[in-house]
């Protein structure tokens, strides 16, 4: 399909070869170069000045009138092209170089004032281009010498329809190309897989160029996404240009990749992106964890289905890891893969290295899942330390007052949540938290502490008569008592 920029490049480039080619024989024949120029400017303008009536700049006139139009005897205007074609017929018959055929007539359209017309300038333009361009081409081959034939196939190349390796092929050699040809989804990924195979980077960043221009975002991402080496060429043309927000943008936009496998070649690729240095920790640590939770998924899945391991008997998994946060990808692994090597991706102890994750954090990962299975020996075991001579004490970089509230939700048995009520330093908060889940015992031990018998005496109004709670009590005043008067 012919445009009117095609056809001017075209026009332009034949005036260029005839004139440098012909120059001396165009003098001999007489024929008016002027007439050539006018043509050659009237397909370099975007915007013709013939549907308003002048056509004036064409012919430029050291004392033209601002006002007056100058027309031959003849009733045309002077400068016009049919004024230029009459001229030169005239210059050739009084030369005696009269030829059967002539430069075709081209009858230019009645003025059209600008302020009434219903058309663009443009699209009266396009009208007659390609009728034009074809005049100019008939008029160069009737010419009596020939013209050269890189001008024929300059025209010739443009014109013809080229495939996609053909059109690579061409842009590899410099020669004349038009992508534009390619408009379909299906030519323009068959124009950038060609191009690929070629591996000419110059060729493939046109074609991405192209592509940036013709295709939205979205389905241009969706499909670089398959392509790793386009992908590449299109990031560093982007990093070149200096749009490294739009980078950041389809880093979001396109996190919502259903395949793990595709989405996990995409977030490598994302490595590359100008990311500031937390934000590439964060790309960098995404890959990793989704890198990591495929190799977890496909051996987990293999063992659930084999009945290999207990854990997955008893406690069937109800969910893919695939794409869960880091979060959740250490429960689980302290859910199933609880006390395994360093070693191993699944390991809590290696995901806790590989993304470093705080002591609190994992403290708290930890104590919910493992409080989740009831394994109270595991819970224990997070909290206890062992100093230089060997004695074991309890510590934790949160409060014992919030292990607490974990621990009785997961409905930790009463002596469990009193061995850690215990540990409260808060006074109050430990009476606070031994009232609100019956520690009876805790409540009972801190008042004998503090030497309370009033609380005591109150608190045992309380109990039920004749408990193992109440009888402790009235050994407690009983012995306060004797020690009181000996």
């Amino acid at each position: 399909m012919s445009t009117w920029p095609a056809a001017g490049y075209v026009a332009s480039e034949v005036w260029k070869h005839t004139c440098s080619h012909w120059t001396v024989k165009v003098q001999k024949c007489s024929v008016n170069i002027n007439m050539f120029f006018s043509i050659s400017n009237v397909f370099k303008l975007k915007e013709s000045k013939r549907a308003v009536n002048s056509i004036r700049s064409l012919v430029e006139e050291e004392d033209e009138e601002d006002d007056v139009e100058k027309v031959s005897w003849s009733g045309e205007p002077v400068g016009s092209i049919s004024w230029s074609v009459k001229e030169t017929e005239s210059s050739i018959r009084s030369t005696g170089e009269v030829r059967d055929q002539s430069f075709p007539k081209i009858h230019t359209a009645p003025s059209l004032p600008k302020n009434s017309s219903g058309y663009s300038l443009s699209s009266l333009f396009k009208e007659h281009s390609e009728k034009l361009l074809t005049s100019l081409i008939v008029y160069l081959l009737d010419c009596r010498w020939s013209v050269h034939d890189d001008v024929i196939l300059l025209w010739q190349d443009y014109v013809s329809d080229w495939t996609p390796e053909e059109t690579v092929k061409r842009m590899q050699q410099g020669k004349v190309y038009s992508l534009e040809k390619f408009r379909s989804l299906q030519d323009k990924l068959l124009l950038l897989d060609e191009a690929v195979n070629a591996h000419d980077g110059n060729v493939i960043t046109a074609v991405l160029i192209y592509l940036k221009k013709s295709l939205s975002k979205e389905i241009l991402f969706r499909e670089l996404i398959t392509r790793e080496i386009a992908l590449r060429h299109y990031i560093h043309y982007l990093k070149e240009i200096g749009e490294q927000k739009l980078l950041l943008m389809q880093y979001r936009d396109h996190l919502n990749v259903r395949d793990e496998n595709k989405r996990r070649d995409f977030l490598k690729n994302c490595l590359s992106f100008p990311f500031s240095p937390d934000d590439a920790t964060h790309v960098q640590d995404h890959y990793t964890l989704l890198e990591r939770q495929i190799i977890i998924e496909a051996n987990d899945k293999q063992v659930e289905s084999s009945g290999q391991a207990d854990i997955f008997k008893k406690y069937p998994r109800k969910a893919s890891i695939l794409n869960m946060p880091i979060i959740t990808t250490l429960y689980y692994s302290c859910f199933y893969h609880y006390g395994e090597s360093d070693g191993t991706f699944s390991s809590p102890a290696n995901i806790r290295k590989t993304f470093r994750i705080s002591d609190k954090q994992f403290l708290l990962t930890c104590l919910g899942a493992r409080a989740k299975l009831k394994a109270w020996f595991d819970v224990d075991a997070l909290f206890t330390t062992k100093n230089w001579l060997g004695y074991t004490k309890k510590r934790s970089p949160i409060g014992f007052h919030r292990i607490v509230d974990i621990l009785q939700k997961n409905n930790a048995p009463v002596q469990v949540l009193q061995d850690y009520v215990n540990l409260v330093e808060d006074v109050e908060q430990k009476i606070s938290l031994a009232q609100k889940y019956k520690c009876h015992d805790v409540i009972i031990n801190t008042y004998r502490d503090l030497k309370d018998r009033q609380q005591l005496i109150v608190y045992r109004g309380k109990v039920e008569k004749g408990s193992s709670e109440y009888r402790k009590i009235e050994e407690i005043l009983s012995n306060s008592v004797r020690r009181s008067f000996p």
